[in-house]
Parts: C-alpha cells; structure tokens; sequence
C-alpha cells in the first residue's frame, strides 16, 4: 500500500474574517460541483487525497500559504458547500475540535437524510480508525484535533485530518482514500508531504509489520508479566529514542489498560487499536517491549519528506483581491452553469479564470 499524504505546517491563532470565508465557500462550492461534473465524484473525492492538491486548493481559496488554519478553513468551506449540494453526491461530516467529535452522528444523518444505500457503520468506523491510526499508530508528536470525512453516496470515503505539536508550534496535515487505504494499518498514507518531526514511533510502516504481529499477543499475556518487562526497561541503559519514549509511561495506568484487555484477549493489531481506552502510551509501551526484549523490527523513520510554499491571506505574496475573488467565483459559476446545459464551453471558461487570474498577480507584483 502507499500512503496518501501528510503535510506539516505553523501553528497561526485567530480565524478567517466573514467576508472571506463567504467567499471561500462560494468558490469551493462551484471548483466541487465542476469537478464533479467533469470527472466524477470518486475522483473529485480522491483529489482530497493528495496534500500538494489541497494545498493548492486552499491557496486559490486565498488562505494562509504555510499555515494550520489553510486546513481547518479550507474544510469548513468545503463541507459548508457540499452541505448546500447534496445533489453532487458527495458528502462531509466532522470538522475542528468538538465538530470532530460529530461525525459519526453526522454520518449517520446524511446517510439517512440522503437515502443512501450504504453502512453508516462502516463509514464511521473507517473514520475512528484513521483517527486512531495517526494518533496511536504514527507517533510522531502530533495530537489530532481537526478530522473531515468525506464520503460519496456509493461509500467510497477519504479523510482530511490534522494534529497538532504545542512544543513545537507546528501542524501536521494527514490524508486518506478508501482505493489506497488497503487494510488502514499498513502505509495507509501516499505521498508524504512535510518537514520532519525527527524522533516517529511509525507502526504503519512496512517494516513494523512484525511488530505489529506481536503485539497482540503480548496483549494476551498476563499483565504483570508485560509490566515487569517495562520496568526492567525503564532501569536499563537504554539508546536515547527508546529513553525519550518510556520517560513519560506510568506502568500504572498501562497496567490497567493491559489488565482490560486481557479480560478479552485482541485478535490482531486493528483490534488492539480500536479497544476502547487502548491510547498511544499502552501502545508504544507493546511496541518497545516488542522490539526490545523480542527482537522485532520497528520504524523509526519519519516518513514525512517536504512542505508546501504557495501564497494567501495574510499578505503574502499579495493580499486577496476582493473584486478579483468575486470574479473567480462569477467564472466558476459560469462554467458550472454551462456544464449543466451541456454546451461544451467549460474548458474555454477555465482559461478565461487562468487569464485573469494570472493578469492580477502580475498587477500585483
């Protein structure tokens, strides 16, 4: 499998003023129903896939070019679109912060409000497990607090979610598609699109796969057992990764965690991942132990390669023209209007939007 992307960016605080996101949604809305019309909601869905597409994307919505907020915004403006669309078949649930925590529920309203004949139950738990896999699975830092889940009405899905590193004030965007995700727990990502975080406990990677295997077993064991090998771990003289990772695991609540789970022994490692109060200490406590007193090999390789450079909102390389805006969203319109009558006209549209919009940025220069 191949993973679909991530893409790390600055922490910026505030959000965008009214008179942009209305026109944020606005050109979301008519860039969505044109693509669809031209290429399909599967593949207008799997565009959400690839992180230098949305970065693009967000930048021509006039975001910030490098910051957190292109990804929470540019969602929001993108799910309020499609929620205005519902003829596109192509759906959003989830959001920022407690909107993340919505989505299941949301889910399951427009499966129903929609008439869809897909399983609700599948969607939402291929929407936890991408939560889990990038919180628990990839440990790299980062906290995840945004999640979108996008969805068409035959279930194909992907997932556009964001966490977050208060040490380092940065962000780190992850990306998904249902045709790449494979089984979710093998290198369910593609193109990966950041700057390194350095030190990753990374489980989904090829080479972990052993690992993983192991784990559930370990899980199977008898909790004291499992506890007595971290605590000689934790007195050893340990390489510094290993140190930095067992430094903040208190055996205590790994122990109940552990005593849990071995009430109902996991039958593999997605098992493992789903249990409920199963989070990222329980799991990279298995995962050294594994490695550590086991042999088995484990990723310590980030796999995050390079970040974006565009322009945006804040001024750089130039302010958002309003009136310039307006006209891209009026092209678009356009375009999307003679798509439904059918006249043939919309790649002529879409030069005319390259055109103008290449004749305001060399205004502005």
């Amino acid at each position: 499998m191949k993973r679909t992307g991530t893409a790390t960016l600055p922490l910026h605080g505030g959000r965008a003023p009214a008179w942009l996101f209305v026109r944020m949604k606005a050109l979301a809305g008519e860039v969505i129903e044109y693509m669809v019309s031209e290429l399909g909601a599967p593949e207008t869905l799997s565009r959400f896939s690839d992180p230098r597409w949305f970065q693009a994307l967000g930048c021509l919505l006039g975001f910030d070019w490098h910051s957190s907020g292109l990804t929470t915004t540019t969602c929001g403006a993108v799910k309020e679109a499609l929620r205005e669309r519902p003829y596109l078949g192509l759906f959003a649930a989830g959001g920022k912060g407690a909107a993340s925590r919505r989505t299941p529920q949301e889910i399951e309203e427009w499966v129903e409000r929609a008439g869809l004949d897909v399983s609700p139950r599948e969607l939402i738990r291929a929407s936890r497990l991408a939560a889990r896999v990038d919180n628990n699975a990839l440990q790299d830092g980062y906290q995840v607090y945004h999640h979108l889940f996008l969805f068409t009405s035959k279930g194909e899905w992907a997932v556009v979610q964001q966490g977050m590193n208060a040490d380092t004030a940065m962000a780190r965007r992850y990306h998904w598609v249902s045709s790449r995700a494979g089984d979710m727990i093998e290198e369910p990502h593609a193109a990966i699109c950041s700057q390194s975080s350095g030190l990753t406990m990374d489980l989904t990677a090829r080479k972990s796969r052993s690992s993983r295997e192991i784990m559930p077993l370990l899980a199977a064991e008898r909790p004291d057992k499992s506890l007595a090998q971290l605590l000689r771990m934790r007195e050893l003289k340990l390489p510094r990764r290993h140190s930095l990772f067992l430094r903040d695991i208190d055996p205590r609540y790994v122990r109940k965690a552990l005593l849990e789970i071995y009430e109902r022994p996991p039958s593999d490692f997605v098992d493992l991942l789903e249990r409920p109060g199963v989070g990222a200490k329980t799991i990279r406590a298995l995962a050294l132990i594994a490695e550590l007193v086991h042999g088995t090999e484990l990723s310590w390789v980030d796999p995050a390669v390079y970040s974006f450079a565009h322009g945006g909102k804040d001024g750089y390389p130039y302010p958002v023209d309003r009136e310039a805006y307006d006209a891209s969203v009026e092209i678009m319109a356009e375009a999307v209007r003679r798509a439904r009558l059918g006249q043939g006209e919309k790649r002529d549209a879409l030069r005319r939007l390259h055109r103008h919009l290449l004749s305001k940025e060399t205004d502005s220069r």
